[in-house]
């Protein structure tokens, strides 16, 4: 993504575990379920876990983003996961006015340049964001902003990358 002139990545990845990473699928769901207990930062029995084939699947409700991500991140690399399904939802607890503001307010602040060419629009608790910037880190910028933005649980980010 930061290489000059690059507008899209395809990664086509096959997970095939050997030897002693293979676990039953009962297994890594313990595991799972342990390491979520510990993340201390996620709601109690906020997060299900259910395991297929070694594949994860995470469902249930938190309020910010980044208890999704972390969710996400510390069942990754659990021995035997093959990969993850994240169907984790954020409950939006804001109304859709406040988190347009605050977004616009944040970029205004964050990205000076290209603040003004992004455009907010907020429907219920889903953001999108669309206009131009001038590089990956303004637009992973903005992104951030709108995820970080209290009440936020879909961010679809339609901006263009001009150079």
């Amino acid at each position: 993504m930061r290489v000059s002139g690059v507008k899209a990545i395809a990664v086509e990845l096959d997970v095939k575990l050997g030897g002693n990473s293979t676990r039953q699928d009962v297994d890594i769901a313990r595991s799972a379920k342990n390491v979520l207990e510990w993340t201390t930062y996620l709601p109690k029995d906020a997060i299900k876990v259910t395991v297929d084939g070694g594949w994860v699947t995470l469902t249930g409700e938190v309020s910010w983003d980044y208890q999704r991500v972390s969710a996400v991140s510390a069942v990754r690399y659990q021995l035997g996961v093959k990969g993850i399904y994240d169907e984790i939802n954020i409950k939006p607890n804001v109304a859709a006015p406040v988190v347009k503001a605050d977004i616009e307010a944040a970029l205004k602040r964050r990205a000076q340049n290209d603040a003004k060419e992004i455009s907010v629009s907020v429907h219920g608790s889903d953001v999108t964001l669309t206009g131009k910037v001038h590089s990956w880190s303004e637009r992973e910028l903005a992104t951030n902003t709108a995820w970080g933005t209290p009440g936020v649980r879909k961010v679809t980010d339609n901006i263009v990358l001009t150079y």
